[in-house]
């Protein structure tokens, strides 16, 4: 099993998610469960802070994909911060860094996401 933790922190409306290791096939269940859990509890403002993640393979692409759309139609906003240049590559070869707000700092994605 791949290592992966997910601190959550909730600023007034908006929670930040950090996903730190790797997300791969082996976790992305677990990631998928702890994100729709939030937007289970009407948290619809949702930040993906990814500065402490190392890989995220195609199941994690789906989880944030999963996560964008619940959260969308609920009327709230994914954004996603701290992507370093191996992650954003592989949101960007995958076309997926067009269907989120991107920002490279934390506060730049709350303010994307309504704060």
């Amino acid at each position: 099993m791949t290592t992966l933790s997910v601190a959550a922190d909730d600023i007034e409306e908006i929670t930040i998610l950090m996903p730190a290791g790797r997300v791969d096939s082996s976790n992305a269940k677990a990631f998928e469960s702890q994100v729709l859990q939030k937007i289970q509890e009407g948290r619809t403002r949702l930040v993906m802070d990814f500065a402490e993640l190392d890989y995220i393979s195609s199941a994690g692409l789906r989880v944030v994909l999963i996560a964008g759309k619940k959260v969308k139609a609920g009327g709230g906003v994914l954004a996603l911060c701290g992507l370093s240049p191996t992650i954003r590559d592989v949101f960007e070869i995958s076309g997926f860094i067009s269907l989120f707000p991107v920002s490279e700092t934390r506060d730049e994605a709350i303010r994307s996401a309504g704060a």
